[in-house]
């Protein structure tokens, strides 16, 4: 079974850059780092695939850089995106790439390999860490514990938000390179971006508290990293989410199986992604529903309305625990 577009081609066209340059509207939403404002001629431009990655950037540059999102559809699949020729010049004229890496975005990494632009690859700071972890074995259990960067390879590091936080430290420190003038400034959102991203991770520590080892189940491996964070186990049998992610037919069995762990309330909740849909998975929903296994919709992009990482993930996250306090 082929993965179902949610929207055609024109529309992801139609819908694919977003220049996002000191545009953040602050107010509560947890991204005080970006001061609003345009970016003046001269300073750095960074390209990126999603307005995921687009937030964090603009989260750290402020109004001292240009940031182009190239995919920012609430509603399309980001795995489907190829970049059209007018996107294709933009990577090419980008001071800094800003990519998820992992062949999330594979169209930037290849884009990367023949341009001058400095490459922040989020997918390869989790790799490069976790190979440092495995080169030092005499760090103590406490320091292992609190990294969630291990297990099987999830291109999805967006959720991982340790690794966001490293990667507002590598861009802070690639703009420094490309405008010296603005390093303080740099540093500064970083840190203060930093900070909400350690707030995020005591709201992810409150549901382990609460709820450590409680078995959810979700349609693809979306939020792995951030579930794991949260004391969470999923539950969905690997073929199934892996098909799923693959846009192909889940097996019979897989599909029998998830459907056992709602009817069967094994699980506390059911974690969506909303851009990753199909038959299979509406099915599935509808029987979440109709077993009262509360449901959590969780996103590739950001929502409509929605403008900042922290404000995203805050919302998600709240999301989850209010599942999980409700579930049967």
């Amino acid at each position: 079974m082929k993965r179902r577009a949610l929207v055609s081609t024109a529309a992801l066209v139609g819908a694919g850059v977003l220049v996002l340059s000191g545009c953040s509207d602050n107010g509560d939403n947890g991204d005080s780092s970006a001061s609003p404002g345009t970016a003046t001629p001269g300073v750095p431009t960074i390209v990126t695939s999603t307005d995921v990655w687009g937030s964090v950037a603009t989260a750290v540059a402020g109004d001292k850089a240009k940031v182009i999102a190239l995919f920012t559809n609430a509603q399309g699949d980001p795995h489907e995106f190829e970049p059209p020729a007018a996107d294709t010049a933009k990577i090419a004229d980008a001071d800094i790439i800003l990519m998820n890496g992992g062949h999330y975005d594979q169209y930037l990494e290849d884009a990367s390999k023949s341009s001058d632009a400095t490459v922040v690859n989020a997918f390869k700071l989790l790799s490069d860490d976790h190979d440092d972890h495995d080169d030092h074995d005499d760090h103590d259990d406490d320091d292992s514990d609190d990294h969630q960067h291990h297990g099987d390879a999830n291109e999805h590091v967006f959720y991982d938000l340790e690794l966001v936080g490293d990667v507002a430290d590598e861009l802070a420190d690639a703009l420094a390179t490309k405008n010296p003038s603005a390093k303080t400034t740099y540093e500064a959102n970083a840190d203060r971006f930093e900070n909400n991203i350690d707030a995020l991770r005591t709201q992810l520590a409150d549901i382990k508290r609460t709820h450590n080892g409680a078995q959810v189940a979700q349609t693809e491996p979306l939020a792995g990293y951030l579930l794991t964070e949260a004391g969470l186990n999923d539950i969905a049998p690997t073929g199934f989410t892996r098909s799923v992610e693959a846009g192909q037919s889940p097996s019979a069995a897989d599909r029998a199986a998830v459907e056992d762990l709602l009817k069967q309330h094994r699980v506390k909740a059911f974690v969506y992604n909303v851009q990753e849909v199909d038959q299979v998975t509406e099915a599935l929903l509808k029987v979440a529903q109709s077993s009262k296994v509360p449901v959590v919709e969780f996103t590739e992009t950001l929502p409509d309305g929605v403008d900042n990482y922290i404000g995203w993930q805050r919302g998600q996250i709240r999301s989850l625990a209010d599942a999980l306090g409700t579930a049967q």
